[in-house]
């Protein structure tokens, strides 16, 4: 017991990390949004004086605050007061659903929730969820403003101390691409060791300027602390449009961002390669979900060599693999379908039905040992045990190992078809698909049918101006992967669903089919 304690005692937490980057720089500025600018030091402040704030309202050891908004600064600051005063935070994506709101503020146990005024028309409802204390960021009627109560308060001390490694920093919530979404429990020493490791694993720059338009809720939070530790400035945007984008890289002379594959290709689609012109921007880290071979292509030919890509889940802080930039061989299509090899201090295996290792070359199922972990899921002791079964956190995603080391997604385990007896990869036909230089984004599906029990069925975004040529479609896929991987349907649609996170939705485009054969056979 005493050694375990000391072991605790010793981790480095992510509270030691914020409170040393934010000390270090007072002078600088450390968030853009907008027209507002919050130095290092002015930001320091305003999180002592919302610890005020919160303590006085039970935030406190154990204790869960709820933070609905769009990217800003004081989001993420009230999360790290909450986080120092031993509690946890709870980012809640804005752009999902006032149903996925309110089912993480009761599966999550929020006390208090601090909602931005563009959500006051939610608010009252999801207080009534049984909420203590609402608290709005800035003037609104719904709800007293934290940030006028903050400088009402005086300072808490900022001290770092009281909290240990195994601490609970946060609960994240899955994206839902293949059911409910889940409260993933997230210590002190996982986001301490993300910090830690991205600069080098993921190229970041020496003096960052991060563009952060992805939400900050999910993945893109992973570059903030990585960032004001080497002194630089995060600039926030509300969301990803492709031409403020660009002007705010110019304007801000940012140099990296996160980018979910979506968005990079709405970048591309946005016009031509003067349009996209960003001289100052050194490094796209993209990730969430695979990018296609043939964009990666279009996106080195007219952005340059700035991509580095990360794999992960949010149950291990998008710890596990990366493919460096120097890694994107453009000769090669089979590396650039790769998420590359495991980052350093983590250790990855690829199981069988068995949970034994398969032989290199073959496909199993990806599990990850990494001190970005999760302590495990909320409320959900069973499916817990499940996961984490073993030691390792069994992903669900089904990948293979060439001899140099570098991993292959080729599908989720719940998203391959079995088609005739066959297993049927759908990342290898999507990858296809997207070669057609008339196709912008494809995903790939199995539906019910009465011969071979699961059929092949495309969805296709044509990129804009282009025809798609169906007939084609299937002709590449037959040349490329034979009959059984051949789309037995193709559909063209203006745009994919997607989740809150920018992924393919391919749960709602599976629904109305699978939901006709529930309806035939009841």
């Amino acid at each position: 017991m005493i050694g375990n304690a000391v072991a605790a005692s010793a981790t480095t937490t992510h509270n030691e990390l914020v409170l040393a980057a934010l000390r270090r720089w007072p002078d600088r500025s450390a968030f853009v949004y907008g027209e507002v600018t919050y130095t290092y030091a002015e930001s320091a402040d305003l999180i002592a004086r919302m610890m005020a704030v919160l303590a006085a309202r039970g935030i406190g050891p154990g204790t869960a605050l709820g933070v609905l908004a769009p990217n800003r600064p004081e989001a993420w600051l009230v999360s790290v007061a909450a986080q120092l005063l031993g509690g946890h935070s709870v980012g809640m994506h804005a752009r999902a659903s006032f149903d996925d709101h309110l089912f993480e503020c009761v599966d999550a146990d929020v006390r208090v929730l601090v909602v931005d005024p563009t959500f006051a028309d939610d608010a009252g409802r999801l207080a009534a969820a049984g909420v203590s204390t609402l608290l709005s960021i800035g003037p609104g009627e719904f709800a007293p403003d934290i940030l006028a109560l903050a400088a009402a308060e005086s300072p808490r001390p900022l001290d770092a101390s009281d909290v240990d490694g195994e601490h609970w920093a946060e609960i994240l919530y899955t994206g839902g691409t293949t059911g409910r979404s889940k409260g993933v429990i997230q210590s002190q020493r996982a986001r301490a060791a993300i910090t830690l490791a991205a600069p080098l694993a993921y190229e970041l720059p020496l003096a960052p300027v991060y563009l952060a338009a992805a939400p900050i809720t999910h993945a893109a939070a992973h570059f903030l602390v990585p960032t004001l530790l080497r002194g630089g400035t995060v600039v926030l945007l509300d969301g990803f449009r492709p031409e403020e984008f660009v002007e705010t890289v110019r304007r801000t002379r940012a140099n990296f961002s996160f980018l979910v594959p979506t968005m990079i290709y709405k970048l591309l689609d946005h016009g031509q390669a003067a349009s996209i012109e960003m001289p100052t921007l050194e490094r796209i880290i993209y990730g969430a979900s695979p990018m296609s071979p043939s964009r990666l292509i279009e996106g080195h030919d007219r952005l340059g060599p700035v991509f580095t890509q990360i794999y992960g889940q949010t149950e291990t802080l998008a710890l596990g693999t990366a493919l460096l930039s120097a890694e994107h061989d453009l000769s090669d299509q089979t590396r650039l379908m790769s998420c590359g090899r495991a980052v350093p201090g983590t250790r990855i295996a690829l199981l069988g039905e068995d949970n034994r290792p398969v032989a290199r070359g073959e496909v199993g199922e990806i599990a990850i040992r990494s001190p970005g972990v999760m302590l495990g899921y909320h409320h959900q002791p069973e499916l817990t045990a499940e996961t984490l079964a073993d030691g390792w956190l069994h992903t669900g995603d089904m990948g293979r190992e060439d001899d140099a080391g570098f991993y292959t997604i080729v599908d989720r385990k719940k998203d391959f078809i079995i088609s005739g007896g066959f297993n049927v990869y759908t990342r290898e036909i999507e990858d296809v698909l997207c070669a057609d230089p008339a196709v912008a984004a494809a995903a790939v599906i199995g539906i019910p049918d009465p011969v071979w029990g699961e059929a092949v069925k495309a969805v296709v975004v044509p990129v804009p101006g282009a025809t798609v040529d169906i007939a084609n479609l299937v002709k590449l896929v037959r040349d490329a992967k034979g009959g059984v991987h051949t789309p037995k349907s193709v559909d063209v649609v203006a745009e994919l669903p997607l989740t809150p996170v920018g992924k393919p939705d391919k749960k709602a485009l599976r629904a109305a089919y699978w939901a006709d054969q529930q309806r035939a056979v009841s």
